[in-house]
């Protein structure tokens, strides 16, 4: 080998070894991990920690109180509608369930509906062999005993009765009611627009001549008050109303001091003749106006 080329080999050697080349090496080192580190992905709100509904473990979730309380309301739903069909006999848990296809529930919302929902609902009743019934508003079964419902409270002075609860407690209301159309008035309340139903007392029909209902038809007092008609009254010189209502007992007045001690007073006899009569002596009787001697 040439001795000039082995000078020159040894001589960059030299230089190469007199180089400093590791913070270069180091820089590179850094770039390359930033280059392969991949890029963070923006913060984002952490997951919602509750169970997401599924579809296919949805009647599997007994802790849910959703799925609790909408199998509760199917029952009570399912009860109304047979009461109101007449079939009002008693049912027991698992008949219930069955009946409204829900026999899929866990025990622990069996325990539940059994021991603190049906027991505190207030549309299911409890029967003395631990069955369940429906709880309807009035107890009435046929047209007879809706009519004496009415009766009692017209009498009572108790008001109406709303129609939606007639619906509710009378099994097939609609063919009662058209029984007793001619017996049976409806108005609506002007609040919520609700229908009440009141007794059509045939003794109370008054025939008014056409005049005065004119003059009752032509008066406006949807916007008035009791007390705005009883001052429009008093304007007008009628106080009719003064008395209405009930009115209070009055608190008797006690009297200052002790009571006094009544006198005694003697009777007066014949004061009135104290002018006619003037003496007695012996036998003798004398009287004004007359002589009268008895010896």
């Amino acid at each position: 080998m040439d001795e000039a080329l082995v000078r020159q080999r040894e001589a960059f050697k030299r230089k190469a070894l007199s180089t400093p080349t590791v913070e270069k090496k180091k820089l590179d080192e850094s770039a390359a991990a930033f280059k392969d580190e991949p890029k963070k992905k923006p913060k984002t709100a952490p997951p919602s920690s509750a169970p997401k509904l599924d579809a296919s473990n949805y009647k599997t979730m007994a802790g849910s109180s959703s799925y609790r309380f909408g199998v509760l309301a199917r029952i009570v739903r399912h009860m109304k509608q047979r009461h109101q069909q007449g079939d009002d006999h008693p049912l027991n848990l698992d008949e219930m369930l069955d009946e409204t296809n829900q026999l899929d529930v866990g025990s622990k919302v069996k325990q539940w509906l059994q021991t603190e929902a049906l027991q505190s609902n207030p549309k299911i009743e409890v029967t003395h062999d631990g069955k369940f019934s429906f709880k309807a508003v009035y107890k009435i079964k046929d047209k007879k005993a809706l009519l004496r419902l009415l009766k009692q409270h017209d009498l009572k002075g108790l008001g109406g009765v709303l129609l939606e609860d007639v619906q509710e407690s009378l099994p097939h209301s609609d063919k009662a009611l058209k029984h007793l159309a001619n017996e049976v008035l409806y108005i609506i309340r002007p609040t919520d627009k609700k229908k009440i139903l009141f007794y059509n007392d045939q003794t109370a029909n008054l025939i008014v001549d056409e005049e005065f209902q004119k003059l009752w038809r032509a008066t406006a007092v949807d916007a008035m008050d009791d007390a705005k008609i009883e001052e429009y009254l008093e304007k007008q010189g009628i106080k009719s109303m003064q008395d209405h209502g009930p009115k209070k007992p009055l608190a008797p007045k006690r009297k200052k001091g002790g009571q006094k001690k009544r006198q005694y007073k003697k009777p007066r006899d014949n004061e009135h003749l104290a002018d006619v009569l003037e003496t007695y002596e012996d036998n003798n009787l004398t009287l004004q106006g007359s002589a009268v001697t008895n010896k």
